[in-house]
């Protein structure tokens, strides 16, 4: 089984790289928690895809701690890296968005697989319910997404985009609507721009996601569509849910939701690196984590 970790974000609400921060009590990068409960659900392949200039760090960072048996791919994420015969000649500093991030894995990925953010912590069990979907035989041509409740997702330091997922009678996803502004105010849960007030027990989207191989063909197939908009390729990006949406829209791949029962929790502003240490350092405390979190 193979966790693909998206590493290439720019942190421009955070002010640094966050996936880089040394949040944990040992300084412990928070991809490391994921990897960490991943290897301990099972898998054996872990994919990093980040900035080029990280591509050295991460890789050296990360081979000297993780088991010698787990094998390792940190790959770049490029604006160069286009499909076969598509031209591109303008300037572009800015990532192609997180659908082009898995897509740039697709030459050491082959069969079914996790792709998750790399600065979010998911939790355990997060790990152990995407490992069971994908030793289930059923699932062998169908997608998943492990959701979180939204009551435990939210930022005391702000407002937070989410989708909200609709669901049918048999866990299959039938939609997400995207809500950019939601906040917890007086117990009350908001979307402060469309004036729409949610229970907290809404099961949301965190990018944590079942693919299968098949679905590089997919980006491929809408990235040379953007490529063709001189509109989008000025600033926009390919973000994997719209990928996501097209494969659920064709009908021909169900896209089951996986339930968690974990806290999520993340940085989306500076104010929130307090938090996520202190929550590091009490799961550390209650010998969730060993310490030495790695061991010879």
């Amino acid at each position: 089984m193979t966790l693909l970790l998206m590493a290439a974000g720019r942190g421009s609400r955070y002010g640094k790289l966050k996936q880089f921060d040394d949040l944990g009590p040992n300084g412990e990068l928070l991809m490391e928690y994921s990897i960490f409960d991943a290897i301990e659900a099972g898998f054996t392949q872990i994919v990093v895809i980040t900035q080029k200039d990280k591509v050295d760090f991460t890789h050296n960072h990360l081979d000297e701690r993780i088991p010698e048996d787990i094998e390792l791919d940190v790959i770049a994420q490029e604006t160069s890296d286009i499909p076969y015969g598509v031209a591109f000649m303008e300037d572009r500093e800015k990532p192609w968005g997180t659908a082009h991030a898995v897509w740039s894995a697709r030459n050491v990925i082959e069969d079914a697989f996790v792709v998750i953010n790399a600065d979010d912590y998911y939790g355990k069990e997060a790990f152990i319910n995407a490992a069971k979907f994908l030793n289930n035989p059923d699932s062998e041509n169908s997608y998943g997404l492990v959701g979180y409740t939204l009551k435990e997702t939210l930022s005391t330091n702000g407002s937070v985009s989410r989708g909200i997922c609709k669901t049918d009678g048999d866990n299959n996803l039938i939609a997400i609507n995207e809500h950019l502004k939601i906040e917890k105010k007086a117990n009350v849960i908001t979307d402060i721009t469309t004036g729409a007030n949610f229970s907290g027990e809404e099961l949301v989207s965190l990018n944590f996601w079942v693919c299968q191989p098949e679905i590089f063909e997919t980006i491929e197939e809408e990235f040379i569509t953007f490529l063709e908009d001189k509109k989008l390729v000025k600033s926009s990006e390919l973000y994997l849910p719209l990928i996501i949406k097209k494969i659920m829209d064709s009908g021909e791949d169900t896209i089951k939701t996986i339930p968690s029962n974990e806290q999520w929790f993340g940085i989306t502003y500076a104010a929130d690196r307090e938090e996520v240490v202190q929550a590091l350092k009490e799961k550390t405390d209650n010998e969730q984590y060993p310490v030495p979190m790695w061991q010879d």
